[in-house]
């Protein structure tokens, strides 16, 4: 398996008490934001890891981060019955939106109409205003939770993972439903389209890597088996040439988005990896440094340099 590339671990991010389940860009390109099952929203800088700053505590884990530069705020999505709204500026709580008593999975915001989209673990799918701060719309897509989001770039098409095994194209106007897929297993815990919009790619609790062809009506293009265990999450580099999966199987990869060919794996034994399940990341135009978190309570910055 020849690869154009070296990875390094360059530094580890320590101080959270618990499994971390998100990480998120900052507003300048060497920052980014963490947090997980202690609460606790941790401000972070590549160029000095021993500082971490404590922007916020909620009361139960949050498993999802939004970054919103226009109104420099973060949104929060925790466990609990709200959405939390974190004034970067002022470093406090601009507002709670009360929101059915639901985890909140995914947040992805739509920068084009000042909107974003949150995915809900009692099958609702919610539309937010970002000037007003107010929920808009609700459609409930499913039994079973919505676990992931990603938008089209040019499109409007926003695909829907959920744990019903389906993946729901939508409408991005209306969020009417105008494809359903229906290649997985089990439960779809990551979405991305290509950088050009070409693709789809899923995956999820079957470890299969899929990718779907978005002119071709959606069809499925390829299936790869790509980890032993659930992929949680996936993200494009900055270029968008590169493309990284991590999975409850503690390792991450990296492939090629051209041909979605594995180029490099990322584990405990190569590279004094994590030591549990990876559950996101989040890849800096700083450097080109990949960070990813983890069950094992730390944030981890890889080094991608050409050989």
């Amino acid at each position: 398996m020849a690869s154009p590339f070296q990875v390094q671990k360059i530094n580890t991010f320590t101080g959270h008490h618990d499994c971390v389940y998100t990480v998120e860009r900052g507003p300048e390109s060497h920052t980014f934001f963490s947090s997980g099952a202690d609460g606790l929203v941790v401000k972070w800088d590549l160029t000095q890891p021993d500082k971490g700053e404590l922007v916020a505590k909620v009361s139960s884990s949050v498993y999802a981060l939004r970054y919103v530069e226009a109104k420099n705020c973060l949104l929060i999505g925790h466990n609990h019955n709200s959405l939390e709204v974190l004034d970067l500026s002022a470093k406090a709580i601009l507002k709670t939106i009360p929101l059915p008593p639901a985890a909140i999975f995914d947040i992805q915001q739509d920068a084009d109409t000042d909107q974003a989209f949150i995915a809900m673990g009692n099958g609702l799918l919610l539309r937010l205003d970002l000037q007003k701060l107010e929920i808009t719309q609700t459609v409930n897509l499913s039994e079973k939770s919505v676990r992931c989001l990603a938008l089209h770039p040019e499109k409007e098409d926003i695909a829907v993972g959920l744990s019903d095994h389906r993946i729901l194209v939508l409408d991005k106007q209306t969020l009417a439903v105008k494809k359903e897929l229906t290649g997985h297993t089990n439960s779809v815990f990551t979405l991305g389209y290509t950088p050009d919009g070409a693709f789809l790619l899923s995956g999820g609790r079957d470890a299969h890597l899929k990718t779907w062809e978005v002119k071709n009506q959606y069809q499925e293009h390829t299936s790869i088996i790509a980890h032993l265990f659930t992929i949680n999450h996936l993200v494009f580099s900055p270029n968008g040439r590169l493309f990284a999966t991590c999975s409850m199987d503690k390792s991450i990869k990296v492939w090629d988005t051209q041909t979605f060919k594995l180029l490099k794996v990322i584990d405990k034994a190569r590279h004094a990896g994590h030591g549990t399940s990876v559950n996101k990341m989040f890849w800096s135009s700083h450097w080109n440094q990949l960070v990813s978190c983890s069950d094992d309570r730390s944030i981890a910055v890889w080094a991608l340099t050409l050989k």
